[in-house]
């Protein structure tokens, strides 16, 4: 009980008004090493906190002793053994009690939870402490995709477990919200993602680049990302008929050895990070989404961003993120619509100039610094909700955020 009072004196200290600084728990599944769209998401949150001068400690099964400043509790993980890069959070509710006992925060961010996530929910819940979800992954397509025996059922029971114990659960897309309004979970508002458009933009366009990757003057057609089996990347084998062009494929992962089999012309320039990412997005001339269940797709962002049209399915984040004229979307699994597309961008080369300025413009005003402050109102809101009457909490203030 003393726990429980001392969490909420902290809350009360910060009553959701502007300008009070905040005492923010994040709780991740993943973290660096971990090279994917949490971590990157993660990272952005906290770079932003320790900018506005907030205070915060991060829980994850992986990373370095500190991160922006911040401490980070490296917690119990184990790999799953479908996908050993990946590592999920174990942790005990005792050991987490004694985390918030020590830090006493005024609100839990818990991001893209499954098994930590779901803990770290747990305990704030028990203790009366505000809470923030951010969906990010779609567990029930991944197990779908992955074809575990009764998974479907299992993870989508373990995602409506998650998110009815949390008081806002933000989605990045209008697909996102209308999976989890189908599961029966309340207190949903979308909360898209940023760009760096300091990192990204037509100005990393390599030449040196090119010519290394096309010394023939191909044209380069490139998916960034992970490789694993959710992203159905056999679809780019599709793409090899196309006369002078050459795949470009950057990013790691489970699927890579198979991928190279499957694309043997294709250049695999592994994971980058910074200006050899930029550089890579920005010397493409056309990027290629492949899979189905993203939640939001910042790959497909980050190429708008650079100026580079972007071929995508119409399913999910890319719904959203790839607004008309900055790009096309076929349906999903649709090779043939795919590679129609592709051709489309790449014959004539009027529309492609056209919607590569179209995707430079669509995203100018998604920068992270935006983002992340929509993301401070919600754990304004959510504290402020905590402590009106039980009554009187009601629907998110901001519903909708882009």
């Amino acid at each position: 009980m003393r726990i429980r009072e001392q969490a909420r004196g902290s809350a009360a200290r910060n009553p959701g008004i502007p300008g009070g600084r905040l005492r923010v728990l994040v709780v991740a599944e993943s973290f660096l090493p971990q090279v994917n769209g949490v971590t990157n998401s993660v990272r952005r949150v906290l770079d932003h906190l320790a900018a506005k001068g907030h205070e915060a400690v991060l829980v994850a099964p992986t990373g370095p002793a500190k991160y922006a400043g911040f401490r980070v509790h490296v917690v119990r993980g184990a790999r799953l053994p479908f996908y050993r890069d990946f590592r999920i959070g174990l942790e005990t509710r005792r050991r987490l009690r004694k985390v918030i006992r020590e830090f006493q925060p005024d609100v839990v961010h818990i991001a893209s939870p499954a098994t930590l996530g779901y803990q770290a929910a747990k305990v704030a819940r028990e203790l009366d402490i505000p809470t923030v979800a951010i969906y990010q992954t779609d567990l029930v397509g991944f197990a779908e995709r992955y074809d575990l025996p009764g998974g479907v059922r299992t993870m989508a029971a373990l995602t409506r477990r998650i998110h009815l114990q949390v008081d806002r659960t933000l989605a990045p897309s209008t697909a996102s919200l209308r999976q989890l309004e189908l599961m029966g979970i309340p207190g949903l508002a979308r909360w898209p993602r940023g760009v760096d458009l300091e990192q990204f933009g037509p100005f990393r366009r390599s030449e040196e680049l090119r010519k290394r990757l096309a010394p023939n003057g191909e044209t380069l057609i490139g998916y960034i990302g992970r490789l694993a089996p959710e992203k159905e990347l056999e679809l780019l084998a599709h793409l090899r008929p196309l006369p002078g062009v050459r795949l470009v494929i950057v990013g790691g992962g489970p699927e890579e050895k198979r991928l190279r089999k499957l694309l043997p012309g294709a250049a695999f320039l592994g994971v980058l990070h910074g200006e050899d990412l930029a550089a890579a997005y920005a010397s493409l001339d056309v990027f290629v989404h492949t899979g189905r269940h993203e939640t939001y797709c910042q790959a497909a962002q980050e190429a708008l961003a650079s100026g580079v049209p972007v071929v995508a399915p119409r399913s999910g984040g890319p719904i959203d993120v790839v607004e008309p004229g900055a790009g096309f979307l076929y349906p999903p699994g649709d090779a043939d619509a795919m590679l129609d597309l592709v051709r489309r961008l790449i014959e004539d080369r009027e529309l492609h100039a056209q919607t590569a300025t179209t995707a430079q413009r669509s995203v100018r005003d998604r920068s992270w610094s935006a983002v992340n402050d929509l993301l401070i109102r919600h754990y304004r809101e959510v504290i402020a909700e905590r402590l009106m009457p039980v009554g009187d909490r009601g629907v998110p203030l901001s519903k909708e955020a882009s």
